[in-house]
């Protein structure tokens, strides 16, 4: 199911302007939602960071915009589902230089259902070769320049893990190749910060302020080492469609399972959230 101009199609081949910048430069933004029970799950939380990125590229967009097709496609999603909201800058001149009169392109797309797993799901690791970069934009926003993350999953896969661990270029750990990591350290919930080119995830934000107090841990946003991982009472990672992930190896190394219910009640908690 699509959005686009103000109509939802079933068709694909909706008409699209081959001179558009998000198809030929990745120039510009995405966010993925979950509907359920007729809402979409931390929409305000999702455009607040949508528009923050557009801000940062100068890309010129109202929220109501941006609202619109979600609101739309929510409608249309009877029994819940996914939402991917793209915002491009839209058709262009040839070459890098931004356009004098910009046009941003709003388009989305929908998928149903959306079923979680009864628990949590159990996620091997391999550390990428590809590198984080903390000073670019594209570590920081969820712009359409994914190519990094695509083939250090793909490295990943390759190698008979699940998902690929990236690191900053100092080193440090930073993300997954589409979620954030956490580590539980006794009663400390540690994360890496985002000056180590991690996004700023909705779930994560979630996680820290609000489900981390609830159950008792100390959240703390800290330069954390591969080594660190190894050390930890449990590894998880988060995103907004798969909520929860269990990590338990890392380059074919086993990781702690000791704090497995602890994670097992973010993940209760955090759906209580969207019920």
């Amino acid at each position: 199911m699509l959005w686009f101009d103000g109509a939802i199609s079933d068709d694909p081949r909706t008409g699209f302007d081959l001179r558009d910048r998000g198809l030929l430069l990745g120039d510009g933004l995405f966010e993925t939602l979950v509907v359920t029970d007729g809402r979409a799950f931390m929409l305000d939380a999702h455009l607040d960071r949508l528009l923050a990125g557009a801000a940062a590229l100068n890309i010129p967009v109202g929220r109501e915009s941006l609202r619109q097709p979600v609101d739309d496609l929510t409608a249309a999603l009877t029994d819940g589902g996914i939402i991917r909201l793209t915002l491009t800058r839209g058709a262009g001149p040839r070459g890098l230089r931004l356009p004098i009169h910009q046009q941003p392109t709003i388009f989305a797309a929908a998928s149903a259902p959306w079923l979680p797993n009864p628990t949590s799901a159990e996620v091997r690791l391999a550390t990428a070769r590809i590198r984080r970069n903390p000073s670019s934009p594209t570590s920081r926003y969820k712009t359409l320049a994914y190519l990094d993350n695509v083939l250090a999953l793909q490295d990943a896969l390759d190698r008979g893990a699940d998902d690929a661990l990236l690191l900053a270029a100092g080193g440090q750990v930073a993300c997954t190749s589409a979620g954030n990591i956490f580590i539980i350290e006794g009663e400390r919930l540690l994360t890496p910060s985002l000056d180590n080119g991690v996004l700023p995830g909705i779930t994560r934000a979630l996680v820290l302020n609000v489900l981390a107090p609830e159950l008792g841990l100390i959240p703390q946003e800290v330069n954390l080492s591969k080594d660190s991982l190894f050390q930890a009472d449990a590894v998880f990672l988060t995103n907004s469609v798969v909520l929860v992930a269990h990590a338990t190896e890392l380059d074919g190394k086993p990781l702690s399972r000791h704090r497995r219910e602890t994670v097992e009640h973010i993940r209760a908690n955090l759906l209580a959230l969207m019920n």
